[in-house]
C-alpha cells in the first residue's frame, strides 16, 4: 500500500468579487456569475507567491503526516507561475521546511496538471523503494489579462501531499494519464498574460481529456460511477466539472464537496488538488474517490483513491480547506491591480 500520509491546503485570504471586476469593465455581473458559476476569487497579497503558498500547504501536510522532514527524499513543486524564470522554487521550499540537502528537488510545469503529475512521480518513487517519503505540490498565482474572461477566474492557492507507504490515510490504488498536443491555452516567454482559445478550450480540450482519462481508468479497474463516494475534476470554472461529472454518470452529491472553485476561483495547478483536500476533510474510512486533473496543452491525470482508518486520525491536525475558504477579506479593483502588477509603465 502506498498513498497519502499527510495533506495540506493554503488559500490567500484576499478576495475580489465578480461584481467588482464587472463594474470596472461595465459588464453584467449576473451573466458572468451564471456563465462561470463563480462568485469571487482569491488574490495573493504582496508577500504571497507560489513559493509561500507551497510552504504553507506543505507545513500543513507535515503536521498531518507527523514525520521527520529529513525523511522526505523528493520534492516536486508544480506551477505555471513560478516566481523566477531561472531559479527553482523547490530549493526555497525545502530550506523553509528543513528538508535536505540529501533530497531530489525539481520544479515542474504542465499548465494546471503539474501538481497531479507530481503525485504520480512521487508515488512511483515510493513504490520503487527509492525514497521513504515524497512531497508533491501544486500551487499557482495565476494570471489573467485585464478585461479578459480569465480575469474573473484566475486565482491563487495550492495543496501539498506527502506520499509514503506507512500509516497511509488515502491509498492511491491506480492511475491513468491521457495526453495529446492540443494548444488551447499558452503563454510565450516574455508575455505577461496567457492566450486562450475561447470555446475551443471546452470540447476538444478539457472534455476530451478529462472524460477519456476517467473512462479509461474506470474501465481498467472494472469500476463505474456508482462505485465511488466522491469525484473531483479540474475546475477552470464552476460549470465544466459539473458537466463532466454528469456526462460520466456521477451525481451532484458526488461532486459537490470538491467544487471549491465557486468560492475561490481557478487555482490552476492547485485546482483539482484543493478539491481533493476538501473531500479528504470530510471523508470516512473505506471511501473511494476519483480525481481527474487537466492541464492545457493538453493532458489529464486520473487517480483512484481509497481512504483508510488513518484519515480521521490526521484530519484535524492542521487547518481544514474550508477554514481558508471562510477566512477572507475583500479588496477593490484598484488594490487588485496594484497587487497583481497590472499597471505597466
Amino acid at each position: 500500500m502506498a498513498g497519502i500520509v499527510g495533506y495540506g491546503a493554503y488559500i490567500p485570504k484576499l478576495r475580489i468579487k465578480v461584481e467588482e471586476i464587472a463594474r470596472v469593465w461595465e459588464q453584467d455581473p449576473e451573466n458572468i456569475k451564471n456563465g462561470l458559476s463563480i462568485t469571487e476569487k482569491s488574490v495573493p497579497d504582496k508577500d504571497e507567491d507560489t513559493i509561500t503558498i507551497s510552504v504553507e500547504a506543505a507545513r500543513n501536510a507535515l503536521k498531518r503526516a507527523e514525520i521527520d522532514p529529513q525523511d522526505i527524499g523528493a520534492v516536486f513543486v508544480g506551477s505555471e507561475s513560478h516566481p523566477y524564470t531561472v531559479k527553482p522554487s523547490g530549493t526555497v521550499v525545502i530550506d523553509a521546511l528543513g528538508i535536505g540537502p540529501d533530497v531530489s528537488c525539481v520544479d515542474t510545469e504542465f499548465a494546471c496538471r503539474a501538481g497531479s503529475t507530481n503525485i504520480f512521480i512521487v508515488l512511483g518513487l515510493v513504490k520503487a523503494g527509492m525514497i521513504k517519503y515524497g512531497l508533491a505540490i501544486g500551487a499557482d498565482t495565476s494570471q489573467g489579462r485585464p478585461g479578459d474572461a480569465l480575469e474573473y477566474t484566475a486565482a491563487a492557492g495550492g495543496a501539498a501531499f506527502i506520499i509514503g507507504n506507512k500509516n497511509v490515510a488515502a491509498e492511491i490504488t491506480d492511475h491513468y494519464s491521457f495526453i495529446t498536443d492540443t494548444p488551447d491555452f499558452y503563454r510565450r516567454e516574455g508575455n505577461d498574460y496567457p492566450t486562450h482559445a475561447g470555446r475551443f478550450t471546452g470540447e476538444p480540450a478539457y472534455f476530451k481529456h478529462v472524460l477519456s482519462a476517467a473512462k479509461n481508468l474506470m474501465e481498467k479497474n472494472e469500476t463505474k460511477p456508482t462505485d465511488f463516494d466522491y469525484c473531483i475534476f479540474h475546475m477552470p470554472n464552476g460549470k465544466f466539472p459539473v458537466r463532466a461529472a454528469k456526462l460520466l454518470g456521477f451525481s451532484k452529491d458526488q461532486i459537490e464537496q470538491s467544487l471549491v472553485v465557486k468560492k475561490i476561483g481557478n487555482t490552476y495547478s492547485g485546482s483539482s488538488l484543493l478539491g481533493l483536500t476538501n473531500v479528504l476533510d470530510i471523508s470516512k474510512p473505506d471511501q473511494k474517490i476519483l480525481m481527474v486533473s487537466y492541464g492545457s496543452g493538453a493532458g489529464s491525470d486520473a487517480f483512484i483513491i481509497k481512504t483508510t482508518k488513518f484519515i480521521e486520525k490526521i484530519r484535524n491536525m492542521a487547518p481544514l480547506t474550508e477554514n481558508y475558504i471562510k477566512n477572507k477579506k475583500y479588496i477593490d479593483y484598484g488594490t487588485y491591480v496594484k497587487l497583481r502588477g497590472k499597471l505597466k509603465r
